[in-house]
């Protein structure tokens, strides 16, 4: 049998390649990563009692579309690490552009507060476990990712861990801003960034041995 008929036969006999099994591995470990941070959530913290209350307050919603909107950046960033020859391209300016928001919302706060109430809008009054529930949250999408982009052989395993992290720590704040009394900006540009970030720089150590293949 002469070459090209054996490449011509093991091409005819090649399963065809399903287009849609990325996105259906990256939705079902995102969900699954969800449902187990609100699972988290709910076990460990407990939703807030006044939530009907809170939802009736404008930054209630806006923190949550800010956790939102990272948090879908963040999944198109990771979708495209997670594919070799694939390139992020302009999926960083939409990750960086609700992080800037938050930084604009928080000027804008500050720069028309009392004298002597800085301080205590970017503190609230959890600042100190604010980011470590966050990160805690995070460790359903954490594991759930990793497995999604493991399956599909990344090869900048570093960075592609970074935003396995950062995509697990804003679901994780999805879930957090259920629980969390602090409504300032100030305060939630602040820590809720830094609890996405927990997750994301242990995904940066974690990438290279994680996502090997």
């Amino acid at each position: 049998m002469k070459t090209d008929d054996l490449v011509t036969l093991l091409a005819s006999r090649a399963p065809a390649v399903d287009r849609r099994g990325p996105a259906r591995r990256f939705a079902l470990a995102w969900v699954a990563g969800l449902g187990g941070a609100l699972l988290l959530m709910i076990l460990l913290l407990g939703v807030r009692p006044d939530i009907a209350e809170a939802a009736r307050v404008p930054t209630f919603w806006f923190r949550l579309v800010y956790a939102s909107a990272i948090a879908a950046a963040a999944l198109w960033v990771t979708s495209r690490l997670a594919r070799p020859g694939v390139r992020v391209g302009g999926a960083w300016a939409v990750l960086a552009t609700p992080v800037a928001l938050g930084w604009v919302a928080m000027a804008w706060v500050l720069a028309h507060a009392a004298p002597g109430t800085h301080l205590p809008l970017i503190l609230g009054h959890t600042w100190r476990v604010c980011p470590i529930l966050i990160a805690v949250l995070a460790m359903p999408a954490f594991v759930a990712m990793l497995w999604a982009v493991r399956g599909m052989a990344p090869v900048r395993p570093r960075l592609a861990g970074a935003a396995v992290g950062l995509l697990a720590g804003a679901t994780g704040t999805v879930a957090y801003c259920l629980h969390c009394p602090e409504m300032a900006p100030p305060f939630w540009s602040t820590w809720y960034l830094l609890g996405m970030l927990i997750p994301a720089a242990l995904g940066t150590l974690a990438g290279p041995r994680a996502l090997r293949w």
